[in-house]
């Protein structure tokens, strides 16, 4: 998953500005990176409560860019943020294993109150025993 935040980078990283004197050279360039990888982490963990994950990083980095960069910034990161939505989309297991370490684990909890620990359905994050509970959550967001 990281290879999505790594082309972000490596396409914008000619234009970052420069870090204020005294400040450590390479500054602004860890700030750039480390943003692009909070996202893709919190796209491929939690993709089902972030809504906007473009414009949440476009947000996070626009500020390490002169003025006239910022609609080929923001360019970039919608092309390569919907990517990473595409893959995540076709292979949600992998994008969840390779960015955590451990295979997705269901939403829901127990009626002892642990964590369920079956794999979930792609679609929602739920195992196939607590389906009723995403159908559960889409009555209520058409309600309110």
């Amino acid at each position: 998953m990281y290879q999505f935040s790594r082309a972000i980078y490596r396409e914008l990283a000619a234009e970052i500005l420069e870090p204020p004197l005294g400040a450590p050279a390479s500054r602004n360039h860890a700030a750039v990176l480390g943003a692009c990888e909070q996202v893709i982490t919190r796209l491929a963990t939690d993709r089902h409560y972030f809504a906007r994950p473009a414009r949440t990083l476009f947000c996070d980095i626009r500020s390490y860019f002169p003025m006239w960069a910022q609609a080929h910034v923001h360019s970039v990161v919608t092309l390569y943020m919907g990517y990473a939505q595409q893959f995540l989309i076709e292979h949600p297991h992998e994008g969840y294993t390779a960015v955590s370490g451990a295979p997705p684990q269901c939403r829901a909890t127990t009626r002892k109150g642990s964590a369920c620990q079956r794999t979930p359905l792609p679609l929602n994050g739920y195992c196939p025993s607590h389906q009723h509970l995403a159908d559960t959550e889409n009555r209520e967001l058409v309600a309110a």
